[in-house]
């Protein structure tokens, strides 16, 4: 059984070829094709999502391949016909937005990924954009190590931060990643509200009746759902508008959930006192957006997932899917 190990420079091929290892035993006919991304940023490739531009070299690296391990290799259409060996893909992320699941199961290739993977980091680095954001932190690191000004204007009442202690913070989307910032948050006192329609059950804090309900509350919100065709721009100006005057926003979900244009009407107004974002409608946002023109606006680029246990732990993940396909057992992820 011939395996390709198509990594980028955030899920190494290394960290594969070690986790496949580790599975199956040292050896393998391993091959491997190091495909661009972050250097290069990930887009739509014909049919499919988030993938690298590599259909050629994926194809060229696919010869013989029965299984491929990746993370962003665009299995198209075209793809997948050019590969009548392939039986396996393991995707190293939450969902396999870059493959064509259609043609994959016309094909008989089975389609693996890896749920839950970077929660943990997304949701630590959401709370970190949320103190960010609220206590203003990067705006008083610039004003000192970039200017070298002491400025004492932080202090004072109409500048200084926002507490989570007491908050009402608002969740929307109740998943791997929003059940556990609801629990941070709930450490550090904040009165915590879920608005979730799909999840049952109990939540860290309370459920709210209604997103209008939660958005009239929440003096912070925090967006975690999935971005559907349902969620696209589900805060926009309307739902900016119901929070109270002066509430601090953060995203780092997916851009999609937020109307950028309504965003810097909130933040250019007042009715949002601060924002912070890691996801963007466009990625990466044009130059001319109005985002970076936007006052108290805390922008990373789609760092949130970024750790370096997220691609340990999506490799190990992907290299048991790998082990049970040998085995002939059923996956534990697929589509």
């Amino acid at each position: 059984m011939r395996i390709l190990a198509a990594g980028d420079h955030f899920v190494r091929n290394s960290l594969i070829v070690e986790a496949l290892r580790h599975a199956l035993g040292p050896d393998l006919n391993l091959t491997e094709l190091t495909l661009p991304w972050p250097l290069e940023p990930f887009g739509k490739v014909a049919e499919v999502d988030e993938a690298s531009n590599a259909e050629d070299a994926l194809i060229g690296a696919l010869d013989g391949v029965e299984v491929c391990v990746t993370q962003m290799g665009p299995f198209t259409e075209r793809v997948l016909a050019a590969a009548p060996a392939l039986r396996l893909v393991v995707v190293c992320r939450g969902g396999p937005v870059n493959v064509n699941a259609e043609a994959a199961r016309a094909r008989g290739v089975r389609v693996c990924f890896a749920p839950g993977r970077n929660a943990a980091a997304t949701a630590e680095f959401t709370v970190g954009l949320l103190l960010g954001a609220l206590r203003r932190i990067p705006e008083a690191h610039h004003s000192l190590h970039g200017t070298g000004h002491w400025d004492a204007s932080h202090y004072t009442y109409e500048n200084c931060g926002l507490e989570l202690e007491d908050a009402p913070v608002g969740l929307i989307g109740y998943g791997a990643v929003g059940s556990r910032v609801a629990r941070a948050l709930t450490a550090f006192g904040a009165e915590v509200e879920v608005y979730d329609p799909y999840v049952r059950g109990d939540v860290h804090g309370m459920r709210a009746p209604s997103l209008d309900a939660l958005l009239a509350r929440s003096r912070v919100l925090t967006l975690h759902a999935r971005l559907t065709p349902e969620t696209r721009h589900l805060i926009g100006a309307r739902e900016l508008a119901l929070l109270p005057r002066g509430a601090v926003l953060v995203n780092a979900a997916r851009g999609g959930l937020l109307d950028t244009d309504a965003l810097c009407d909130a933040l250019e107004s007042g009715q949002l006192r601060a924002a912070a974002l890691d996801t963007y409608e466009q990625e990466p946002p044009p130059a001319e957006s109005r985002l970076f023109r936007a006052p108290h606006l805390l922008m990373t680029p789609h760092v949130a997932g970024a750790s370096r246990a997220v691609a340990e732990k999506a490799t190990r993940i992907a290299a048991a899917e790998v082990a049970r396909y040998v085995r002939g057992e059923p996956p534990a992820h697929s589509l």
